[in-house]
């Protein structure tokens, strides 16, 4: 696969230096390194145009912290778009739509996305607004920086990618795969500090496996995630009095 051809992320951050970063390593390691996708950065710095490349100003209404410039955003996402040939761009904000797995599934059909990295207090929204640009968070949290969310957004969707897990069908038992939590998974020994494997996994019936799995998902979702649960069963057409 070509770098043209294949799936591509365009990172705009104030601190390229911190790319690949954890995307160097394992699946997502191995398959930038296969040409199975593609990374580029683009220090938001090269388009300052004063000599000290300042991108930030003080807000205006007062209150503390910096904001990104309008112009100098917006400059360095026209020349993503331009370079790439992508129209997709992310600024990673906790004001955004929440990033779950059917998102990532979205983002990876894309033949690429372009990821805009805010700091300080944020960016113009006038930029964001004039360039047409999507607001995703990875949390209810708040970051120094949109690098850790981008590696977050990324590893996510290039997993899903041909080619990068090697036995696809474990992509279907993962966790939010089909709206639960993944089941509970055992190996060597059967036996351990007194704890014994459930007896279902050693029995070799491949349909109580299955069950049991199923049901280990089920409860595992109801009781820590409850608000997956609730969405499961309406897209299951159960109802509440039930669950």
């Amino acid at each position: 696969m070509n770098a043209e051809s294949c799936w591509s992320a365009w990172v705009l951050t104030l601190f390229p230096g911190t790319f690949p970063g954890p995307l160097s390593a394992s699946l997502a390691g191995k398959a930038l390194a296969e040409g199975l996708w593609r990374l580029e950065t683009l220090d938001i710095r090269d388009f300052a145009t004063d000599k000290h490349r300042s991108v930030d100003d003080a807000p205006f209404g007062g209150g503390p912290g910096m904001v990104m410039r309008a112009e100098i955003v917006a400059a360095a996402l026209d020349a993503a778009r331009d370079r790439s040939g992508l129209e997709r761009a992310i600024f990673l904000s906790p004001r955004g739509r929440l990033f779950d797995q059917a998102l990532a599934q979205e983002l990876a059909r894309e033949r690429g996305i372009i990821l805009l990295c805010g700091r300080y207090e944020g960016v113009d929204q006038r930029a964001l607004e004039a360039r047409a640009v999507e607001e995703i968070s990875v949390g209810d949290y708040v970051l120094s920086g949109g690098e850790p969310a981008a590696y977050c957004l990324i590893d996510a969707c290039v997993r899903l990618l041909p080619g990068v897990v090697g036995e696809a069908a474990s992509l279907a038992e993962e966790s939010f795969a089909d709206g639960l939590l993944e089941y509970p998974h055992y190996t060597r020994p059967e036996v351990w500090e007194g704890r014994a494997v459930p007896e279902v996994l050693v029995s070799g019936h491949h349909e109580r496996i299955r069950a049991w799995r199923r049901a280990q998902a089920e409860e595992t979702t109801r009781e820590r995630r409850p608000d997956l649960w609730q969405r499961y069963r309406a897209r299951a057409g159960k109802t509440d009095r039930t669950s």
